[in-house]
């Protein structure tokens, strides 16, 4: 057996080759056409590739050569504002090659090699390096400084370090033992790439989305799940949560969904201006585009391509967030794979490895201290999923919901109402809130928590009403219960709806969320004060000055309309209460 073989059996993406040495993930070219392809299974006489590109004409006798190394990215300059597939080749570069459609086997380079990158140098001759070590930046975009670091696995002293305009591949350093660094180097995708600490999740991902903040907040280098069904919304949430959360590095990867959508987003993106600097947003966003109509094995890639990325820009001292839209059609390229491998089905014909890759993925998430640097950074995971029919029972949802801490379950009735996000309060949760509790109470108000789980009752209270409501009608309640209706009526439109596309309703800041929900129980308290001092419930349901808290949503100077509205409120508490008096 050599390095080079032939092909001996063809199924779909699954390639059988005869007469070749190889390694598990050793990367290989298949065919006369050379086509990317990975071996995922090796057995005496033969491997079995998985193939990234159509194998149509694909025929038995033709090579197989063996690269003798693993699915790698190229890491450096270059990857903010670039658009790629799955296994990294650079979309807008395949077009000027191939035109509209790719061609079998195009393959260029995910950085460009002839673009030249002003590198200032910060460590000089004698330093002693090792991985990770920050040995000059690069400015990148506008807004992002590219940090050059000694890769991983690398160390020794710089006998030589230059300084002015390089390309990706030039040697800009020299180690004693004549190591030479470059601008780039590149990584394995399935390899997390190390860091110095782990740290406790316990700072806030702000995403500007009042229900996501306030009720299931998500912590950074933390891991989210958004189930939901078809026009639910996951799009526009994962999309809002690239423009408006305080990640400084966004990666976002559209993994199996349909072409008009990921064409949406690749239209849409480039347009987007970055709120906080003002800069186009894709200054601080790659993007990995792989179709459903896309060979399905690079699906599979895709997710470990983004999130070797995020990894990267991590250990540069950065907050990255990955938003992977969507796992399900991941899982379903697995089990496609799988089954052309003819391996024992799980649940619902998925691997029986299901639960444990989607645990994998989502464990390279985390707040972390990096390997050449004393910064705090993160990478945030956010994964959609589709589950057939909105059913949440179902196994990717399930394995998700087992590994993420935090769960945003759409709702397509909710979508049906109107009422955006379509986010149902009873069914999502997050296991970050007691850990950053005390980062709210510090930073925003001393009784968030206390107000937050105010509001959840409430909302609670309410789901149990309705049942009871829809047999008798609001009327034939006790009037206390009348009132917790109307206040829940008024944390579901005043507060959890949220207008994605209006330019103020479409960020709300953590003040603002505090102070609305204060404004609501202010009502709600003097509601029970009037009642109790024998104000006719219907009297109070139909009171003005309480409409004037929806108001704020809409209106920069919040604080102003809110302080505002409990004076109002006040004053016509002090009216009911006077015409009871007489």
């Amino acid at each position: 057996m050599g390095k080079e073989g032939s092909i001996f059996r063809v199924a779909g993406p699954v390639v059988v080759a005869e007469g070749i040495e190889a390694k598990m993930y050793d990367v290989v070219r298949v065919g006369s056409e050379k086509l990317v392809g990975e071996v995922i299974q090796i057995t005496p006489d033969k491997i079995v590739i998985q193939v990234y590109e159509d194998t149509s004409n694909l025929k038995p006798g033709e090579p197989v050569e063996n690269t003798g190394a693993p699915l790698s990215v190229e890491l450096g300059p270059g990857l903010l504002r670039s658009i790629y597939d799955g296994i990294e080749r650079p979309l807008p570069e395949l077009k000027k090659m191939t035109g509209d459609f790719i061609r079998r086997g195009a393959y260029t380079n995910a950085l460009d090699r002839k673009k030249k990158w002003e590198f200032k140098s910060l460590a000089k001759k004698g330093d002693t390096v090792k991985g990770g070590h920050i040995i000059g930046t690069v400015q990148e975009t506008e807004i992002i400084q590219h940090k050059i670091m000694v890769p991983p696995g690398i160390s020794g002293k710089i006998r030589k370090i230059k300084k002015g305009k390089f390309t990706v591949d030039e040697p800009i350093c020299i180690l004693e033992d004549g190591t030479v660094i470059t601008m780039m180097h590149k990584w394995p995708i399935r390899k997390p790439r190390p860091v110095n600490k782990k740290l406790f999740p316990e700072v806030p991902l702000i995403t500007g989305q009042r229900i996501l903040d306030s009720l299931f907040p998500l912590a950074k280098g933390g891991t989210a799940g958004v189930p939901g069904p078809f026009g639910s919304g996951k799009t526009v949430i994962q999309h809002q949560l690239a423009k408006w959360s305080d990640a400084q590095i966004v990666v976002f990867v559209g993994c199996g969904e349909r072409g008009n959508e990921m064409t949406e987003v690749l239209e849409e993106f480039p347009e987007l201006i970055d709120p906080k600097s003002g800069r186009p947003l894709m200054e601080r966003t790659v993007l990995i585009a792989n179709t459903s109509n896309m060979p399905v094995a690079a699906r599979e890639a895709s997710i470990y391509t983004g999130i070797t990325i995020a990894e990267y820009y991590r250990d540069m001292g950065y907050d990255a967030a990955m938003m992977a839209d969507s796992t399900s059609r991941w899982a379903e390229a697995m089990r496609e794979i799988s089954s052309r491998l003819e391996e024992m089905p799980g649940e619902e014909g998925y691997p029986a490895y299901l639960s444990a890759r989607l645990a994998e993925f989502y464990e390279r998430a985390g707040r972390v201290i990096p390997l050449g640097t004393d910064d705090v950074s993160s990478v945030t995971l956010i994964g959609a999923v589709s589950p057939p029919g909105g059913d949440l029972s179902e196994p990717v949802t399930q394995s998700t919901l087992r590994v993420v801490k935090t769960f945003w379950a759409l709702d397509a009735k909710l979508a049906q109402r109107r009422h955006f996000p379509s986010i149902n309060w009873s069914l999502s949760y997050s296991l970050y809130e007691e850990i950053l509790g005390e980062w709210f109470s510090k930073n925003i108000a001393p009784d968030w928590k206390k107000i937050v789980d105010e509001v959840k009752s409430i909302l609670a209270e309410e789901e149990k009403l309705q049942e009871i409501v829809q047999l008798v009608g609001s009327d034939s309640l006790p009037e206390p219960q009348q009132i917790v209706l109307e206040v829940a009526r008024m944390v579901r439109e005043f507060f959890l709806q949220q207008n994605a596309f209006h330019d103020v309703d479409t960020f709300s800041e953590l003040k603002k969320n505090h102070m609305m929900l204060d404004s609501i129980l202010y009502f709600r308290d003097k509601a029970e004060v009037l009642l109790e001092n024998g104000v006719p419930v219907k009297n109070i349901l139909i009171m003005k000055s309480k409409n004037l808290i929806a108001d704020s949503k809409f209106e920069k100077n919040y604080e102003k309309i809110l302080n505002n509205a409990k004076k109002e409120i006040d004053k016509e508490a002090a009216k009911l209460l006077a015409e009871v008096g007489d």
